[in-house]
């Protein structure tokens, strides 16, 4: 801001003031040289044009200070909006309010925030299973969700809660695309399922849908299994990270018909540690597959 002094000192004389030497030269040389000499409307006439000039220079100057400030308040105010949605869709998940979190974060479809969109990806499937959703709107909601996911992974592929409803989008986007593109679609989602544990190896939703995923390919008919071994040749998980994990690996080789893999990893399950009624609903599913082997 200490422009516009400096500025006013370089200002020409006002009417009245005694010529500088510079003025005195110049009408010198020229009254020597037989030319028209200045006249003092001409000089004062020039000094307001060059006046007029530096202060619209000046005034550009702190015009432009100003945008700055303005612009960088606006970017320090959009960070603070987006932490605040943030907040609130989080609280709205955990309070099972999903219509109004569906709503909050629909009007920010078109943000590039990878964190906005995966939380969108998420609303958007958990409208689609809702009870009340016809058929046409599930579908519709369904192929949102993995674009949602899709533009959440092009903007941060750092974060694995993206790499977790990218995957689960794709699983469900496999159900109106037929079976072929669904096994197609398998490595893809077990990869990203696997980025999502490898980024955050403490999220057990992660963990506990990788051992779903696992499942659900056992239950395939016969020709599709044989796809599905290549798929399980090795646990994709920690398995001891989650009781249920174990469960569903013994339910897994059930349906390979591999006996000895199956009580392995039910045996295992069984004598898990009973800390939440999950585990011992879990304790007990087991100890009954285990008497049918």
């Amino acid at each position: 801001m200490a422009l516009a002094p400096r500025l006013w000192r370089l200002l020409p004389l006002r009417r009245g003031a005694a010529p500088d030497a510079w003025s005195l030269k110049t009408r010198g040389s020229h009254e020597h040289r037989g030319t028209r000499p200045f006249r003092g409307c001409e000089v004062i006439g020039n000094s307001r044009t060059i006046k007029r000039g530096l202060l619209f220079s000046a005034l550009s100057y702190l015009s432009f200070e100003t945008y700055q400030a303005i612009c960088q308040a606006a970017v320090v105010h959009a960070i603070d909006k987006v932490e605040e949605v943030l907040e609130q869709a989080d609280y709205l998940y955990e309070s099972g309010e999903t219509e109004k979190l569906y709503q909050l974060l629909i009007q920010y479809k078109e943000s590039e925030d990878a964190e906005l969109l995966w939380r969108l990806a998420r609303a958007s499937r958990g409208i689609a299973q809702l009870s009340t959703t016809s058929e046409e709107e599930k579908k519709v909601l369904v192929y949102e969700a993995l674009e949602y996911a899709k533009r959440a992974l092009e903007k941060n592929e750092s974060s694995f809660a993206v790499h977790k409803w990218y995957a689960i989008c794709i699983s469900d986007v496999g159900d109106y695309e037929g079976i072929e593109v669904k096994i197609a679609n398998a490595y893809i989602i077990k990869e990203h399922f696997e980025k999502a544990i490898e980024l955050n190896p403490k999220d057990a939703t992660s963990i506990h849908l990788m051992g779903i995923w696992c499942y659900t390919f056992a239950e395939m008919p016969w020709y599709q299994r044989r796809i599905a071994k290549l798929l399980f040749a090795n646990p994709p998980m920690d398995p001891n990270f989650y009781s249920k994990n174990l469960l569903l690996l013994g339910k897994t080789y059930l349906k390979l018909n591999n006996k000895k893999l199956a009580a392995f990893w039910l045996i295992k399950a069984k004598d898990h540690p009973a800390h939440t009624e999950e585990d011992k609903q879990i304790q007990t599913e087991a100890a009954h597959l285990l008497t049918g082997l």
